[in-house]
């Protein structure tokens, strides 16, 4: 069976948006694939929240999950935080990945122009690693697709070079295999 991954970044209450653009397709595919579906809190602290409502944020999360039909005994469903690994592969991407590439992320630069006005040294650098991270929780579970959005294509599109560069570079060193597999983004019409 294909593996199919994806996650929310719950730094609000999620929304109708969060349940017609992912949840309800996590719901349609755990049937069809080995589902992985995780609560993206290590990303959600790129952007300072309150720990109280962050806590609540994630709660609610997955709560929400489950109402909507995602089936336990289906679909892994976790923290990010719960699995030490991706912040430890996190650190191997960032190992991996150039700079440049991170300062030609559209999302970074939106957030970075709206700080500016503080000065550039109030721009948290988790902004500019969010990709890196993101690169980091998809290799780690081999996934065959990831559900993405249309705003995140520009990072599949990362996790995939930093994956074929590292698969490149070190596959002398795994007997001449590949050492991540390259995910298909599925991106989401709606």
């Amino acid at each position: 069976m294909k593996r199919m991954l994806s996650g929310i970044k719950p730094t609000g209450q999620l929304t109708l948006g969060n349940y017609i653009g992912a949840l309800r397709n996590f719901v349609n595919y755990q049937d069809d694939y080995e589902m992985i579906v995780f609560i993206a809190n290590l990303h959600c602290i790129t952007e300072y929240q309150e720990p109280k409502q962050l806590r609540k944020n994630l709660t609610d999360a997955v709560a929400l999950y489950l109402a909507c039909g995602l089936d336990p005994n289906k679909a892994t469903i976790f923290l990010q935080t719960d699995v030490k690994e991706h912040a430890q592969r996190g650190y191997i991407m960032a190992c991996n990945t150039y700079l440049g590439e991170l300062n030609r992320m559209t999302q970074f630069k939106d957030k970075a122009k709206k700080a500016v006005g503080n000065g550039t040294e109030m721009i948290p650098t988790g902004l500019l690693m969010y990709p890196v991270l993101m690169a980091a929780d998809i290799l780690l579970y081999d996934a065959d697709a990831v559900i993405v959005g249309q705003d995140q294509k520009q990072h599949m599109e990362l996790t995939r070079n930093i994956a074929e560069r590292m698969n490149k570079k070190y596959a002398k060193r795994n007997n001449g295999q590949p050492l991540f597999k390259i995910p298909e983004p599925y991106i989401l019409k709606t």
